[in-house]
């Protein structure tokens, strides 16, 4: 399928200051929303802390659910309305708390249960006769769940009034809690109100429960420390993938053709995090999967541009960078257009019809595709002339050329 007049070389190379310029300001304005204002968004994912997503039976402001939630006692909460025609009243709720167990908490918590091993030792036998001690106690990370064990089988509701005298430690209000999950081992689950649980709770309290669901859509948390790791792999991902393609650009062309692949690649992740920062988007993991695949996405149009400028190399001998540059770049053209053109059509299919991270993730491949396709004509050869001629001395078809032309000048 011809889109474009075959031979016809349009003039890209003539334009590319402006792009050039555009891309500078776009990337500074990126860096400062980044570093300075207003800053990334990160997600439960990243930063830590717990995600309630609930389908309200009634119309709510988003101000008055915020309102809510502080009052509950939950402290900086992020409250964003989600579009979706099958939950018409759908919120995301994020709040940084993750348990309500801190360490004070979890010593009362082991004095009250007469363990052991955290100073029950010294307890008085008529409250905490040996039946009563448990010789093992483990938290789930999230502090939502207590496994115990007992050397004979325990009393639960005598267990229940133990929890009972800890003020801020409630039980799930759900059959057989606690229950016996292992009548061998004596082993007891004990399922307490998470984070998420009393969030519920609040918003039914205040709001009624007529308007609030009795079961959220999704309840997710995420540790401070495990969102740090998680961050920090996600920016080790991206550098790994940089860093592999940038040697294959080099072993497969030039050295001096893996530069401008790499800034390429590096200026449309940029684009991507900076559009996400400035509108307040959330940057998740599913942000870097959509990066990742920018970056691939990415990569293949500037190899196919640079492989056509290796063989126009030989061809056009005498032809400068620039002027080979749109050469291959209007050769190539209507394969560019065919295969931007159709990933912006299922892109922007997602993205219109997609909700919650589908749309999300379309979004980013939007923005990444757009400028993948520009840094791909406009950066990756800019970058690759400037290195050849700054670096080298000269361009590379001229260095390639000069043996041949010498050759010709001692004959005549």
């Amino acid at each position: 399928m011809e889109i474009f007049k075959p031979g016809k070389v349009y003039n890209f190379m003539s334009i590319r200051k402006y792009w050039v310029g555009f891309s500078l300001i776009a990337a500074v304005v990126s860096l400062f929303a980044i570093f300075v204002y207003p800053g990334p968004n990160y997600g439960t994912d990243f930063r830590g802390g717990t995600e309630v997503e609930v389908a309200f039976q009634k119309p709510v402001e988003i101000g008055t659910v915020r309102g809510v939630v502080e009052k509950g006692g939950f402290e900086d909460p992020s409250v964003v309305e989600v579009h979706d025609e099958l939950n018409p009243h759908r919120f995301l709720i994020r709040v940084q708390d993750v348990t309500s167990l801190d360490e004070a908490k979890k010593d009362e918590l082991y004095d009250a249960l007469c363990f052991a091993g955290r100073g029950g030792a010294d307890l008085p036998a008529d409250r905490c006769p040996d039946a009563t001690r448990p010789t093992e106690v483990k938290l789930s990370p999230g502090g939502d769940r207590i496994f115990l064990r007992y050397d004979s089988t325990p009393d639960l509701d005598a267990l229940k009034q133990q929890f009972a005298s800890v003020a801020g430690v409630e039980l799930r209000h759900t059959p057989n809690n606690p229950q016996i999950i292992n009548a061998r081992d004596n082993r007891v689950e004990v399922q307490l109100q998470s984070k998420g649980d009393q969030l519920m709770d609040v918003l039914r309290a205040e709001l009624g429960a007529d308007t609030v669901p009795q079961e959220p859509l999704r309840v997710e948390w995420v540790g401070p420390k495990a969102g740090k790791q998680l961050r920090d792999a996600a920016l080790k991902s991206i550098g790994i993938a940089i860093v592999f393609i940038m040697a294959y650009v080099a072993l497969r062309f030039d050295l001096r053709f893996a530069p401008g692949g790499v800034v390429a690649l590096a200026h449309d992740a940029l684009m991507v995090v900076g559009v996400f920062v400035l509108l307040g988007k959330e940057i998740n993991l599913t942000t870097v999967a959509a990066l990742l695949t920018v970056v691939g996405y990415s990569i293949n149009d500037t190899v196919v541009i640079y492989d056509r400028i290796r063989e126009n190399v030989g061809k056009f001998k005498g032809k400068g960078f620039f002027e080979l540059a749109d050469i291959s770049i209007s050769e190539t053209l209507g394969r560019t257009v065919l295969t931007a053109g159709s990933t912006l059509l299922s892109i922007t299919a997602f993205f219109v019809w997609g909700t919650g991270a589908i749309k999300d993730f379309a979004f980013a491949l939007l923005i990444g595709t757009v400028a993948g396709t520009y840094s791909t004509f406009f950066i990756a050869p800019v970058i690759t002339e400037w290195m050849d001629r700054k670096f080298f001395g000269s361009s590379t078809t001229q260095r390639k050329v000069a043996p041949r032309q010498k050759k010709a000048d001692a004959v005549v």
